[in-house]
C-alpha cells in the first residue's frame, strides 16, 4: 500500500508540474516574442495561397483579410479545385473590390498525391515566381502584420514556418470546446514545444522558402503522410533545419460548433498524429485534467491528502489555463473554464477511440481508410442558424 500510495504521489506530482511548466513556457515564448518582435528589413517577395472548399460563416472577413497586408510586395492566389464551388463569386467579388491588388483565382484538379488539399495547392506552386510562398488555410483571419511575421522568423536554420491557430469568437459551449482544444491545449503544447527548439508544422500556416520545398521532393512529397503538416515537419527535419513558429499565433473564428462537429475535428487530429508521431501519440493518454484528479481521488481515498484535495486541484489546473487565456488575450469567460473541463473529458475518449481506426474524410474527401466519424463539408454560410 505503502508502495503504490509513493508511486501515485510521484506520478501525480509529474502531471501538475508539467501542467504548470507548460502553461510558464508557453506564456514566456509568447510574451518574450511580442516584445522581440522586430521591424521588416528587407521585402523578399511572398505569395500568399490560399486553398479554398466551400463557403464558412466568416469566409468574406477571412479572404478579406489577405487584402490588408502590411507588406510591400505580395501577390495572393486563390485556389480551387471545382469551378462549380460556391466560394468562386466571393472570391471574383474580392478581388473586382482591389484592382490595385496583385490577385488572382486558379481553378483546377492536380492529382499529384492522396492529400487533396495538396492537389489544390499545386497549381499556385507551379504558377508564381515568389521564393516564399505563405500558404494560409481560408478560415485563418491574417492580421495586417501576417507576412511581415512570418518573414521576420526565417533564420539561416529555418527550413519551414508554421503557426497554430488561436480559436476566436465561439457562439456556444462546444464552439468554446473547440477553442480550448485549440487554444490552452494545441497552441501552448505546441509553443512549448518550439521554446525547446523542436517545433512542429501546422497545416493552418505552411510558409516555405521554395528550395527547401524543391529539394524535399516537391509539393508532392506533403502527400506522403496522412496530413501535410506530419510530412512538412519530417521533410524539413530530414533537412536538418527546423520549423520554427512566429512570435505570435493567428486567429482563427469558430463560431458555432456541434459535439459532433468537435468529435470528429479532433479524432481527425489524433489519427494524423497516431500515424505521423506514434511515439509522441501514446503518451497523449496522460494529458489532461483526469488522470491527475484520479492520483488526487487516490491519495484523498488513503489519507495522505485532505477531502478539499480534488477541489483545489480542479481551482489550480484550469484557474492556470484561464489566466494564461487572459494575459494573452484568448477567450476566457466563465463558460471557458467549463469548456477546458468538457475538452480534457473528451481527450482519453478521443485517444481511446482513434484506435478503432486509420483514416478520416475531409469535406467529403476519404484519406487512409474507412473512419467510424466523418467531418461533414462546411454549411453555407446562408443556411447555417442566425446567419
Amino acid at each position: 500500500m505503502a508502495l503504490s500510495t509513493a508511486v501515485t504521489a510521484t506520478f501525480g506530482s509529474l502531471l501538475m508540474t508539467l501542467q504548470f511548466t507548460s502553461l510558464a513556457m508557453a506564456y514566456w515564448r509568447l510574451r518574450r516574442s511580442e516584445t522581440q518582435d522586430k521591424a521588416q528589413e528587407t521585402a523578399e517577395f511572398i505569395a500568399l495561397v490560399r486553398p479554398l472548399c466551400g463557403l464558412n460563416a466568416f469566409e468574406e472577413e477571412t479572404l478579406r483579410s489577405g487584402f490588408h497586408q502590411d507588406y510591400p510586395a505580395y501577390e495572393i492566389v486563390f485556389c480551387v479545385a471545382s469551378r462549380f464551388d460556391p466560394v468562386i463569386p466571393l472570391v471574383e467579388k474580392l478581388i473586382a473590390e482591389y484592382p490595385h491588388h496583385r490577385a488572382r483565382l486558379l481553378v483546377g484538379d492536380d492529382k499529384i498525391s492522396a492529400n487533396p488539399k495538396v492537389n489544390n495547392l499545386h497549381k499556385a506552386w507551379e504558377n508564381t515566381t515568389a521564393n516564399v510562398v505563405a500558404m494560409a488555410d481560408s478560415n485563418l483571419l491574417l492580421p495586417p502584420d501576417y507576412l511581415r511575421s512570418l518573414a521576420n522568423t526565417f533564420d539561416d536554420e529555418t527550413g519551414l514556418v508554421s503557426s497554430p491557430a488561436i480559436g476566436i469568437r465561439p457562439e456556444n459551449l462546444w464552439g468554446a470546446v473547440e477553442a480550448a482544444m485549440l487554444n490552452t491545449h494545441q497552441a501552448r503544447w505546441q509553443y512549448m514545444s518550439d521554446f525547446l527548439g523542436n517545433g512542429f508544422a501546422q497545416g493552418k500556416t505552411l510558409c516555405w522558402r521554395r528550395k527547401v520545398l524543391d529539394n524535399g521532393g516537391g509539393l508532392a512529397a506533403l502527400g506522403n503522410e496522412l496530413a501535410e503538416d506530419v510530412a512538412s515537419t519530417k521533410l524539413v527535419r530530414r533537412a536538418g533545419l527546423k520549423v520554427r513558429l512566429p512570435a505570435r499565433p493567428f486567429a482563427q473564428p469558430v463560431g458555432h460548433r456541434s459535439l459532433d462537429a468537435v468529435w470528429s475535428r479532433q479524432l481527425r487530429w489524433a489519427r494524423i498524429r497516431r500515424d505521423g508521431f506514434f511515439w509522441l501519440f501514446v503518451p497523449e493518454i496522460m494529458m489532461g485534467f483526469l488522470p491527475a484528479l484520479a492520483a488526487v481521488i487516490w491519495l484523498t481515498a488513503s489519507g495522505g491528502l485532505p477531502v478539499i484535495a480534488p477541489f483545489a486541484l480542479f481551482v489550480l489546473w484550469f484557474g492556470g489555463e484561464w489566466a494564461l487565456a487572459k494575459a494573452l488575450g484568448w477567450p476566457h469567460q466563465l463558460r471557458d473554464i467549463l469548456a477546458m473541463f468538457l475538452r480534457d473529458v473528451l481527450l482519453p475518449a478521443l485517444w481511446l477511440w482513434c484506435w478503432a481506426g486509420r483514416g478520416f474524410s475531409w469535406r467529403g474527401n476519404l484519406s487512409g481508410g474507412n473512419p467510424l466519424f466523418v467531418e461533414k463539408p462546411p454549411v453555407p454560410a446562408s443556411q447555417q442558424p442566425g446567419k
